[in-house]
């Protein structure tokens, strides 16, 4: 009843043909399955069922696209050659927990072509001796085992890789597509540098010194225009003050 609660809260609001990460720790399976869990999840990339009993892989539904599995704490301890027909794009792989004992059955993981990282922490078979050597050697395509690499090195966080793909996608994106002037800056950076800031300058500079001397000018033009008007005043006061003297002029003309 409790799984198939679980199940239900998950795809409350979302068709199994649009879920891509699906969790059911702690769920009972029966019967090596849990109920709810078919072909239908045909876009699944990311299944976890931990700590759910199961006993065998052997009724797990066909996933094509599922890239993680996480399979710890169960009661597994063969039968992975299913994998590669059910879930043949895996990369990652956790099988810790589980009652995994000898190399034999790790070495049906080898169809496995694009696993990267394989977990058998609290596995038997990493009371072996030269375990990891062995299993590297067995499974050729992996880069993790156990979450270090043959040089013990340890495997980034499934989060910082996701962050880091994330960041490559956004430089791809602003390289293609940038905002309007960015192409712009970084063409006048490699061609001027901060030659190109003096240039900037000294255009500034020059403008403001031709706007001055054009209001100078203009200042200039009013003055102008001033003496002019008021030479053109005194010469109208003249003209008529002469035509006032002359009439005077003809009448002591006529008296005579």
């Amino acid at each position: 009843m409790e799984m198939k609660k679980r199940i239900t809260l998950e795809l409350r609001n979302r068709a199994p043909e649009k879920v891509t990460e699906l969790v059911l720790d702690n769920c009972r399976s029966s019967n090596g399955e849990i109920e709810g869990l078919n072909e239908s999840f045909k876009e699944l990339e990311f299944l976890s069922m931990a700590n759910v009993e199961l006993t065998s892989l052997a009724r797990l539904p066909t996933l094509s696209k599922l890239r993680k599995l996480e399979l710890s704490d169960n009661i597994i301890s063969g039968g992975l050659e299913v994998l590669a027909e059910k879930c043949p794009n895996l990369t990652y792989l956790n099988l810790s927990g589980n009652k995994i004992k000898d190399l034999s059955t790790v070495e049906a993981l080898q169809n496995l072509k694009n696993l990267k990282s394989l977990d058998l922490f609290n596995c038997e078979i990493t009371n072996l001796e030269d375990y990891r050597e062995s299993v590297f050697e067995l499974l050729h395509q992996i880069t993790y085992l156990d979450g270090f690499d043959q040089e013990d090195n340890e495997a980034p966080d499934s989060e910082e890789e996701e962050d880091e793909e994330g960041d490559e996608d956004d430089d791809e994106d602003e390289d293609e597509a940038g905002p309007p002037g960015e192409y712009e800056e970084d063409e006048d950076e490699d061609d001027g540098g901060s030659d190109l800031g003096e240039g900037e300058e000294e255009e500034e500079e020059v403008g403001l010194s031709y706007l001055m001397k054009e209001e100078i000018q203009d200042e200039e033009d009013d003055d102008d225009y001033v003496e002019e008007r008021g030479d053109e005043e005194e010469a109208e006061g003249v003209q008529g003050e002469k035509r006032k003297r002359d009439p005077e002029d003809e009448g002591e003309e006529e008296d005579d």
